[in-house]
């Protein structure tokens, strides 16, 4: 894992050194920054950065403002770390497309944890074909999503929760049924992170985005039918 590198944001160098501690013991590389404005520097000028924890309350530029301006470039993994527990909070950063929300004060073991389990879905290389399903095809090596030839921009939540459904196409698939395979099962959220990124990805298929449909009082079933385009 030597040649995973983790961006480590966070305003307080006690919290920081904490992360990287754990990270390291893992062979993780890790690189720092003290505040967003410092975040963004870092991220686009090395272009190996595999996953970003993230702060949300720092000076110059929060956490939000940080992945809006990632979000614009990159579906690179990020976790946000936030004091403030409230529900509203969480949604706006699965809104925003944070694949992961842990708030303080956590066991950075479990965070580690965490990064394990993204970084493990985000290398795991699958030399098999192509994805294909209706008007969408799916590189899962090259992580590129194509909707009626045109490529797609997806965070790696929604590029993670698509695959699952086309590799099921046709299955009813409950809340936690996906919850457990997409978010593993050790994943300690609620059916609402499920609905609110099925919102956000059938945002993204346009006019496909009946593929995926609900099944009230369980969860989903993805269907494309014959391809129209």
């Amino acid at each position: 894992m030597s040649d995973l590198k983790i961006l480590v944001v966070d305003d307080e160098s006690r919290m920081r050194k904490l992360v990287r501690d754990f990270l390291v013991k893992k062979d993780y590389q890790v690189v720092e920054a003290a505040n967003g404005e410092e975040a963004l520097d870092i991220f686009f000028q090395d272009n190996k950065i595999s996953l970003i924890i993230l702060d949300v309350m720092m000076p110059k530029m929060d956490g939000w403002q940080v992945v809006r301006e990632i979000r614009q470039y990159s579906p690179v993994p990020i976790i946000m770390l936030t004091a403030k527990g409230e529900e509203q909070n969480e949604l706006k950063g699965f809104e925003l497309g944070v694949d992961e929300y842990i708030s303080k004060p956590f066991s950075p073991k479990i965070l580690v944890a965490r990064v394990d389990a993204i970084l493990r879905r985000t290398n795991r290389l699958d030399l098999e074909r192509i994805l294909t399903a209706g008007n969408i095809e799916i590189n899962k090596v090259a992580h590129i999503v194509t909707v009626c030839g045109e490529p797609i921009e997806l965070s790696f939540k929604e590029f993670e929760l698509l695959v699952y459904f086309v590799e099921n196409e046709g299955i009813a698939l409950s809340r936690e049924k996906i919850l457990n395979h997409v978010w593993n099962y050790d994943y300690f959220g609620d059916a609402r992170t499920i609905d609110t990124h099925v919102k956000k990805l059938r945002s993204k298929l346009g006019e496909n985005a009946d593929y995926i449909k609900t099944i009230w009082g369980m969860g989903y079933k993805f269907e494309a039918g014959e391809k129209t385009k």
